[in-house]
């Protein structure tokens, strides 16, 4: 016989379990309405050059601030995470710039995965994970092929880097492969990004915007695509060897 009190503690459980990810979106959502225009190309050039002087009264402490509203940014899925990276190349140059960019990034979006993974990712995962048919096959091929998927996301311009945050927490990856994959699998957008913030002095002499489709030029895209193409040659291998049953 169960009490009243023994029904409603799971319950309650488990909407705690949500309050992450409710608090996430809330912000996420009063955040693309009220600090769009204080997260934009215009705000970083009329704010420019208070930027550039507390980052020359302290280098470390403008440093962390700057990783710290990048980390908010990324695990509030605020608007402008673009911005943030090429304001860590106009502040901080290519490099230590694009270190600061991957880090910052990478913890951001590893905050948001846990609070996805706790939420709902476990439960759904185990929940694949019993499944049959179309759906056991789906998570079978994700868990074949963690390491190439994960990259692959993280490579391809066209996935949403909100949807590749949030992706992995709820097909059962593990924190420490999500880490590896973000980090080195943003490095080279990030890098790009990065030096095109590098080069913001001139562009704000100019009075111009920055020309961020310097990312789908040719000497650009096409290393991007060889790698996308060769996180994909696992997979492709162990197909072939599938079916020459190798």
């Amino acid at each position: 016989m169960t009490t009243p009190g023994s029904e409603k503690t799971p319950r309650r459980r488990h909407v705690v379990h949500y309050i992450p990810m409710i608090a996430i979106a809330t912000v996420a959502v009063l955040g693309a309405v009220y600090l769009r225009d204080y997260l934009s190309f215009e705000a970083l050039q009329e704010n420019r050059q208070m930027l550039l002087d507390l980052r020359d009264e302290n280098y470390a402490l403008s440093a962390l601030l700057f990783m710290a509203a990048y980390v908010a940014i990324v695990a509030f899925s605020l608007p402008g995470s673009a911005i943030s990276t090429l304001t860590g190349g106009f502040l901080f140059g290519i490099f230590p710039g694009v270190l600061f960019n991957v880090t910052a990034s990478t913890i951001g979006a590893a905050l948001i995965f846990l609070a996805a993974k706790w939420g709902m990712g476990d439960r759904l995962a185990d929940r694949m994970e019993a499944s049959t048919g179309t759906v056991k096959r789906i998570k079978d091929g994700i868990d074949e092929n963690q390491w190439s998927m994960l990259f692959l996301i993280r490579l391809v311009p066209a996935v949403p880097f909100f949807v590749a945050n949030l992706v992995p927490a709820l097909v059962g990856v593990s924190l420490s492969r999500y880490l590896v994959s973000t980090f080195f699998g943003i490095i080279p957008a990030g890098l790009v990004f990065t030096s095109v913030g590098a080069g913001l002095s001139e562009v704000f002499e100019r009075g111009e915007t920055p020309d961020l489709g310097v990312f789908f030029e040719p000497a650009i895209l096409l290393p991007l695509l060889g790698l996308c193409a060769l996180a994909l040659l696992p997979v492709l291998i162990k197909a072939l060897r599938g079916r020459k049953g190798i």
